[in-house]
């Protein structure tokens, strides 16, 4: 089976949770409420393949700045690490949201997460310094924009 890159869906949060920390290799599971896939499903995406889960990408329009697609979680099945499959999801939720009039993406990630990092480099996101007290004191992070080519 080829992978299948898919919306996400309401359905689809028990799934996602019971992976993610292991997927991680640490406690991430409260970064990502169900309020996520209860509301911002039509902008997210599940991958799947003859294992099943494989990836997906939580992501979702700004009700605040409606020009600004924001990616707030992605992840891949340690074993499809590599393969192209992020970068396969990163692009089909950049189509939906510029279809939908955005012209930038954005995302973060903790200054120690180096492979995210280099990882949003490739795939063309410009990438800050850590911005000191972003989440509060003693948490910094590294934020990513992306322009986007709007279709809308």
């Amino acid at each position: 089976m080829k992978d299948e890159i898919r919306v996400a869906g309401p359905e689809d949060y028990e799934r996602i949770v019971a992976i993610v920390d292991d997927w991680w290799g640490r406690p991430i599971s409260d970064k990502l409420p169900r309020l996520y896939l209860g509301h911002f499903w039509s902008t997210s995406r599940v991958a799947e393949d003859a294992s099943g889960l494989a990836g997906f990408l939580v992501g979702f329009v700004s009700p605040s700045q409606p020009g600004v697609a924001y990616a707030h979680f992605v992840a891949v099945r340690p074993d499809r690490r590599r393969t192209g499959l992020a970068r396969a999801l990163y692009r089909e939720f950049e189509e939906v949201v510029a279809a939908l009039g955005c012209v930038e993406a954005h995302a973060i990630t903790g200054p120690g997460n180096t492979d995210s990092i280099r990882f949003h480099r490739r795939i063309g996101f410009a990438v800050s310094a850590p911005v000191v007290g972003y989440n509060g004191p003693g948490r910094p992070m590294v934020t990513f924009r992306k322009a986007l080519e709007c279709s809308a």
